[in-house]
Order: C-alpha cells, then sequence, then structure tokens
C-alpha cells in the first residue's frame, strides 16, 4: 500500500487541452465525465458497453468513445486517467501502469491507488469551489457541497 496524507492539497489546474481517458462507462465513469466535461476538451472513454447518456455525449461530439475493452495502448499520450470499471482488478492494474508512466490517476475502487480525488464541485459565474473529504465521508463532502450551493443561489457580497 501506498502511504497517504490524511489531507489533500486543493490545487486549482487548467486541464482543458489535457487528453484524458476514461476506462469505463458505468454510473461511476458517467459521474466522472459529467465533471470532466466541464474543464475539459479532450476525453476518450474505452468501454465495451455504455450508457445512453455517455453514448449521447460522443454522438455530440463530446468525448471520444471506443466501445471495446481496455488495452494499455489506451494510455499513450494521456495525462489523466480515470479507472473506473466494475473490475477491481482491472482498475488497479490501470492504476499501476499509469504510475509507471507518470499518468495522473484516479481509481474509483481504492482511494488508496488515487493520486487525485474528484472533488464536489460548485459553480457560479467565474467561482469554481471543491469539496473534498479526503474519500473519508462522501456524504459529509455531499452536504457541504449542498449547504454551499444554497448559499450561493443568493446574492455573493463584495
Amino acid at each position: 500500500m501506498r502511504n497517504k496524507s490524511e489531507r489533500l492539497f486543493p490545487m486549482f489546474v487548467d486541464i482543458s487541452d489535457w487528453p484524458i481517458l476514461v476506462v469505463g462507462a458505468g454510473k461511476i465513469a458517467q459521474r466522472r465525465i459529467e465533471t470532466l466535461l466541464q474543464f475539459a476538451l479532450s476525453i476518450t472513454v474505452v468501454a465495451p458497453e455504455c450508457s445512453k447518456k455517455i453514448r449521447q455525449w460522443a454522438q455530440e461530439g463530446k468525448i471520444c468513445l471506443k466501445q471495446r475493452a481496455y488495452v494499455p495502448q489506451d494510455l499513450d499520450g494521456m495525462r489523466m486517467v480515470c479507472a473506473a470499471t466494475s473490475q477491481n482488478v482491472l482498475n488497479e492494474e490501470i492504476g499501476q501502469e499509469c504510475r509507471k508512466k507518470g499518468i495522473l490517476v484516479n481509481v474509483c475502487s481504492d482511494k488508496m491507488q488515487c493520486d487525485f480525488h474528484f472533488p464536489g464541485i460548485v459553480l457560479k459565474e467565474e467561482l469554481t469551489i471543491g469539496i473534498n473529504a479526503s474519500g473519508k465521508n462522501h456524504r459529509k463532502a455531499k452536504e457541504a457541497r449542498i449547504a454551499i450551493e444554497k448559499c450561493m443561489q443568493g446574492r455573493i457580497v463584495e
């Protein structure tokens, strides 16, 4: 197991031109893609089967969909990867290969294998707010996101 910090550093990075790979196309992958679409322009999804929404994004040209099984060459040229399949062993293999290649990876099935976590996100005009509980309490992070969204519905005082 990798030694992980108790807390993650909140870092805001421009990923708009990063080539990003999402392996898998289930519920978790769909949520990751939906988040990434707000920030990134080059998202490739590899999965033998996919949801209706993911297929729609591909048809709209928002993502590149490769409906087939993952192969290690899918990592070539990528800067960020989300391993979001229903197969924990495959997710871990993808994570290990990404670390060998210096690619940032989020392994949805094991927070200890992640280089980064997906935060809860609140967007309001030019503000971007990220919420994270270091993978320890997803409910608390979601509650915080909802509370912030409610606060943001009012006028922002400068």
